[in-house]
């Protein structure tokens, strides 16, 4: 069997879910933040410090910071294998696509963190 490196699961199978459970928590982490800000009347500087100051709100950012990039990866991976044929062309774009989805994670990690 034929083991493609560029995939994030085992199989389609397996990115199937990976797609299913990443876009479960970005729309938990969507419900969250749309609650949060119905129910807050005024939004300040120290009440949305408070917010990010939690390390379980910090977690859960951290989580949905994840899941947007595999949902990305899986995206992109089955975009640029579908429509771009040339293989090198094909790598390189996976590539450049890899070290911005990495780049914005290191990002994310940082901000969330230094709250």
């Amino acid at each position: 069997m034929v083991s493609n490196a560029a995939t994030v699961g085992r199989s389609g199978v397996h990115d199937f879910i990976l797609l299913r459970a990443s876009a479960v928590i970005l729309a938990l982490y969507t419900i969250f933040m749309f609650g949060f800000f119905v129910v807050t009347p005024e939004v300040t500087y120290d009440i949305w410090k408070n917010l990010f100051s939690g390390t379980a709100f910090k977690t859960f950012s951290i989580l949905a910071i994840f899941a947007v990039l595999i949902h990305a990866w899986i995206g992109v991976w089955q975009v640029l294998s579908d429509y771009v044929k040339n293989g090198a062309l094909r790598g390189s774009l996976q590539f450049v696509f890899s070290v911005t989805l990495l780049a914005y994670f290191v990002s994310g990690v940082l901000t969330v963190w230094g709250v």
